[in-house]
């Protein structure tokens, strides 16, 4: 009989519990590989709790790949390899940007990934810090400070992570920069010139880039249902992979426990690997709990996480960090020592009262559920289109990647949206070596930016401009 324990006064949502119990048995041995667990009903029974909570639990195991449903047949335990796991001392949302491309001012309607809610800024508490920050400053402020960003920051930053991520990390290995554009250059010049790198194929083709404008080789890596390919990437000699394991941009894979456990392997083999790990979208989770960060789940020493705030506050703030590994630290000082700070001292210290007093955290339990009716609100609406328009439902992100069953390109398919005054764009801009698919084309909507209650008018419009069948009308 399988049994977890369960703390109902102080520990916290039971599923989340359940959740914790069964994946810590898998992961040290005490659920075996194909063992079967109990039905939802049966488990329910057994912890005293409703069939509802049972299926959150699973659902959250099912979606990193801890266990597998057979139809008629059950949930199995599967194979994730020897995995370590920090726990999260608490739960929390976790932060990240997408592509950011403004808008052209003809279009009415902005599916690009990048978009955010700008009707759900809490611009209240932000002037609030604003003030605080000149009222009570010093003309220190006006002077540089710290290469490596303000210690207030860094330490809110560092508390946040460790609580929400399960990122296990000091203020001392917080590098603030003011974008992902910004410290990946530095990370590359960190890692030295002969490091090959491993990308993500299809993957953010900001990332790709970079790699170029820095002449440095980076081999891509197919990208499926578990998120990269880590056999593949052992083929391809590389000792950096750049990934983001927590919700996969632009498929939206989650990557897989025991693909997890694979990449932690594939970088522990030899001492000069490391895994980028950029924390893409993993802030807005709408079914179970945030997945964990990689960098929290042993080996920390080998990733170099990233993140921003471009998502989760505002694009335009231009602010990012990264975590490096301890071992790194001595040589980014020594490369870097006459580098500044590349983001102004009051805004670093505007955002660190705003973590510091809750309202960073109450801003993102509110976007969460924004964003959750907008997700809902568009998977509703491309419902009576589903003989034609598929999609991988992730109940994560801001974006979604459809495939469409349809005569036409994906150019032609934003042509005609274009004309119709809404701006989408083709999943094959983000693929390095796109794989033809005869009568299929993918687009990939981010809903962000566009008003709930509009969602499903704005859907009707663009399959119409597409002639696809099904609509109500």
């Amino acid at each position: 009989m399988l049994i977890v324990p369960i703390d109902r006064e102080d520990g916290g949502p039971i599923y989340v519990q359940i959740y914790e119990g069964v994946r810590n048995k898998i992961t040290d041995g005490s659920l075996p590989v194909g063992t079967k667990l109990p039905s939802k009903r049966k488990f329910a029974e057994t912890l005293s709790v409703s069939n509802t909570t049972v299926e959150l639990a699973y659902g959250q195991l099912l979606a990193e790949g801890y266990i597998s449903s057979r139809p008629r047949s059950g949930f199995f335990v599967q194979d994730v390899g020897e995995l370590a796991y920090a726990p999260p001392s608490a739960s929390g949302p976790p932060v990240q940007s997408g592509p950011l491309q403004p808008p052209p001012a003809d279009y009415e309607y902005d599916f690009s990934p990048g978009r955010i809610d700008t009707e759900s800024f809490p611009f209240d508490a932000w002037r609030k810090q604003a003030k605080s920050v000149i009222d009570e400053s010093s003309a220190d402020l006006l002077l540089l400070g710290h290469p490596h960003g303000e210690p207030e920051l860094r330490q809110e930053i560092a508390r946040y992570l460790n609580h929400s991520r399960g990122v296990a990390c000091t203020p001392e290995q917080i590098i603030i920069g003011s974008g992902t554009e910004q410290l990946m250059p530095l990370v590359i010049r960190l890692l030295g010139p002969d490091t090959i790198y491993a990308i993500e194929d299809p993957g953010y083709p900001l990332t790709h880039h970079i790699f170029r404008r820095n002449d440095r080789r980076a081999i891509p890596v197919p990208v499926d249902n578990e998120g990269i390919d880590v056999l593949r990437l052992g083929e391809t000699g590389a000792n950096a992979a750049y990934v983001t394991p927590a919700h996969q941009f632009p498929t939206g894979a989650v990557l897989s426990a025991h693909r997890r456990s694979q990449l932690l392997a594939w970088a522990s083999e030899k001492p000069d690997r490391y895994i980028i790990e950029d924390d893409y979208d993993s802030e807005f989770r709408y079914g179970g709990i945030p997945v964990p960060a990689l960098q929290g789940m042993g080996r920390s020493d080998r990733v170099l996480y990233i993140s921003t705030f471009s998502k989760s506050l505002m694009p335009s703030l231009r602010i990012a960090y990264m975590v490096l590994p301890p071992r790194l630290l001595p040589r980014y000082s020594e490369l870097f020592a006459h580098y500044a700070s590349t983001v102004p001292r009051f805004d670093q210290h505007i955002l660190a009262g705003f973590m510091r007093d809750g309202s960073f955290s109450r801003h993102l339990n509110r976007m969460r559920k924004v964003y959750r009716r907008k997700y809902t609100a568009l998977t509703a609406a491309l419902a009576p289109y589903s003989n034609s328009v598929r999609y991988e439902d992730s109940q994560a992100g801001m974006h979604l990647r459809l495939s469409v069953r349809t005569d036409r390109t994906e150019e032609e398919l934003v042509a005609l949206a274009a004309r119709a005054g809404i701006r989408v764009q083709g999943a094959g801009s983000y693929s390095i070596s796109p794989v033809p698919r005869e009568g299929i084309a993918e687009i990939v909507l981010g809903f962000g930016g566009i008003p709930d209650k509009r969602i499903p008018a704005v859907i009707r419009m663009l399959m119409d401009c597409w002639s696809v069948p099904g609509g109500i009308r």
